[in-house]
């Protein structure tokens, strides 16, 4: 079994809809210690980075290209080391979110001297960068801040060289790009797998390629879930949902089958808006997925 710690990052300041800062607490109170604990792994709560309320600080002036990037920066570097301390001492993390833009701090905090994959599981791209942005929204940027795309405060959160290889990422489920970020992901050397992928060829038969694309990567994978990849109908309490997307047991499968490979070194849930939940089903269907991943079997 596995040493679990929990890490809750509060933050919704990357993204354009306020709530999500109360992700943590919504998957915590549906039962994610309790329920990881009885599955058999040993599970510690580390409570959450300390993260500013956006009414104690500066608002983003008109137009401005990186919303919030100073207190942004400070979330993530302080996140990333304490990722890299909890694996330091064998452990995994599990980073609740909150808003997308903690990830360039976990996945940097995994990658710290170590060479890992990661698989994305999201609606968008996040592959944007102050030159191509429509929004300034940094949570639309992490992913390409860990290829070495963008700020560079963004680019080197703990290391001067980026997190990860682009051939070592896949990015599944897209659905909803920026015309200018479709542009850099076709040109990028990523795997991209979209809803039109999972549509005509089956979750199963996606999964099983971005497994090998990035388990090429030394030291295993680190995996980063935004809820809004699941159609709204099934998660209506995410943070920027797009209709036409990823089904229950079709991401079930995909943590299973991530849970089979005994790769997975650390895993993010993240974009939980419970402003726009009903009866907290989403922060229950990402205990669900985090359940999978980390062993549960119908049989």
């Amino acid at each position: 079994m596995s040493d679990i710690t929990i890490i809750g990052v509060p933050v919704d300041l990357g993204a354009g809809r306020r709530g999500v800062d109360m992700g943590p607490s919504a998957i915590r109170y549906a039962g994610l210690r309790e329920r990881l604990t009885a599955l058999g792994h040993q599970v510690h709560d580390s409570g959450n980075i300390t993260v500013p309320l956006a009414e104690a600080i500066a608002a983003p002036a008109a137009g401005e290209r990186l919303r919030y990037l100073e207190p942004l920066i400070d979330v993530n570097t302080m996140l990333a080391r304490h990722v890299a301390e909890v694996m330091a001492r064998g452990g995994i993390p599990l980073v609740l979110g909150g808003d997308h833009s903690p990830s360039i701090g976990s996945a940097a905090g995994a990658a710290y001297n170590r060479q890992i994959g990661l698989i994305w599981i999201d609606a968008h791209g996040d592959f944007n960068t102050a030159d191509t942005t429509p929004s300034g929204n940094i949570h639309g940027m992490g992913l390409a801040a860990l290829v070495g795309r963008g700020h560079p405060a963004l680019t080197s959160v703990l290391a001067a060289a980026p997190a990860l290889h682009e051939r070592n990422v896949a990015l599944v489920g897209v659905r909803d790009l920026d015309a200018e970020e479709r542009l850099q992901l076709r040109a990028s050397g990523l795997h991209i797998y979209t809803m039109n992928d999972i549509d005509r060829r089956g979750m199963a038969v996606v999964m099983e390629e971005a497994i090998h694309q990035v388990s090429s990567a030394r030291d295993g994978y680190y995996v980063s879930f935004d809820l809004d990849a699941l159609d709204p109908t099934e998660a209506p309490g995410v943070g920027t949902p797009v209709i036409g997307g990823i089904a229950y047991r079709e991401a079930q499968l995909a943590m299973e089958m991530i849970a089979d490979t005994r790769r997975l070194i650390g895993l993010d849930l993240v974009e939980v808006n419970p402003i726009l939940d009903i009866r907290n089903a989403t922060a229950i269907l990402a205990i669900e997925f985090a359940l999978s991943a980390f062993g549960k079997r119908i049989l």
